[in-house]
């Protein structure tokens, strides 16, 4: 199968929840069009971390070159105009080079600010941040979220509590513009659109899913994450960094000072899982032009899709 025409800026987008299937989806793609796969997870940026984000093994990058994993350490920052910056760039080289770009992930954010645009928000503040920062670890877990509820509620309903990177940067929008975040996007609407974009969702039935999710979680503990946590506060990576406060990696650690035991880690973070992925739908339910399937079985459906959308 031939590429996307040159001069057509076109890529395909394969989202959906977490252990939806996206990466087995993606290979599939691949293994037809000569593809090359941009990641779009907020965490598989992070080096050394591996097991707990899912990231792609060798043997599956082998089927495929794969980019935008293992971008940082876990103790840096990365926001979503680091992300757009890099892989707008990197989409139209793929397609110049007469491949196809496939953007694969759950980062809902991600995706929007790469097909359809950023906003011209205020530039990161260093000072700001550490100070923020500090308000949350003398004030208490969650400070810095109520704050966030008060000044820009939608935003923050839209944010974990736990996501502390997010809510640094939406406080930061506020002091630095003046405007909140959900104000600016409100009024930016997200109207750039620098690529013709054919979207597929990927969505397993609820209970499939919910069998995913949970066979996903035990083989996480199963192939090492105990090890890969342990390791990374080894190396001196703060428990309270953004990076290791995330899925998996938090309760992990809560299990590595003994106040969880591994059963009742792994159903933890199965159970936030869940949770999680409900969030991401959420997200994911706004986009009315996303071709939904519910696995590598509808492939006729999909790959009729990619035909199409490849010929306009």
């Amino acid at each position: 199968m031939s590429g996307p025409s040159k001069g057509k800026n076109r890529l395909v987008v394969i989202l959906g929840p977490t252990a939806s299937g996206k990466t087995a989806l993606s290979l599939e793609i691949a293994s037809i069009w000569p593809a090359e796969i941009i990641s779009a997870d907020s965490r598989q940026i992070y080096r050394a971390m591996d097991v707990g984000t899912a990231k792609v093994t060798p043997a599956q990058r082998a089927q495929a070159p794969h980019h935008l994993l293992d971008l940082i350490e876990p103790d840096q920052v990365f926001s979503v105009s680091d992300f757009v910056g890099l892989a707008r760039p990197l989409a139209q080289d793929i397609q110049e080079r007469g491949l196809l770009p496939l953007v694969v992930g759950g980062t809902g954010l991600y995706i929007k600010g790469l097909t359809e645009g950023i906003l011209d928000a205020p530039s990161a503040d260093e000072d700001l941040r550490r100070r923020l920062h500090l308000q949350e670890t003398t004030e208490g877990a969650g400070t810095l979220h109520r704050l966030l509820a008060d000044i820009d509620p939608q935003s923050a309903a839209s944010i974990h509590p736990n996501n502390t990177v997010r809510i640094v940067r939406a406080l930061e929008v506020y002091y630095l513009g003046g405007q909140t975040m959900s104000e600016m996007q409100q009024s930016h609407g997200f109207s750039e659109r620098p690529f013709e974009v054919l979207k597929i969702g990927v969505l397993p039935p609820k209970q499939e899913h919910e069998q995913m999710i949970a066979r996903r979680t035990r083989q996480m503990f199963e192939q090492g994450m105990i090890e890969e946590v342990a390791a990374l506060l080894e190396k001196g990576y703060c428990p309270e960094s953004s990076a290791l406060k995330t899925l998996g990696y938090r309760e992990t650690v809560l299990h590595l000072r003994g106040e969880l035991s591994l059963e009742e880690t792994i159903e933890l973070v199965r159970l936030r899982t869940r949770q999680y992925a409900k969030r991401q739908m959420t997200w994911f339910r706004k986009e009315k032009e996303i071709i939904w399937v519910d696995s590598c079985r509808e492939f006729v459906k999909i790959r009729a899709s990619i035909e199409n959308f490849m010929h306009i």
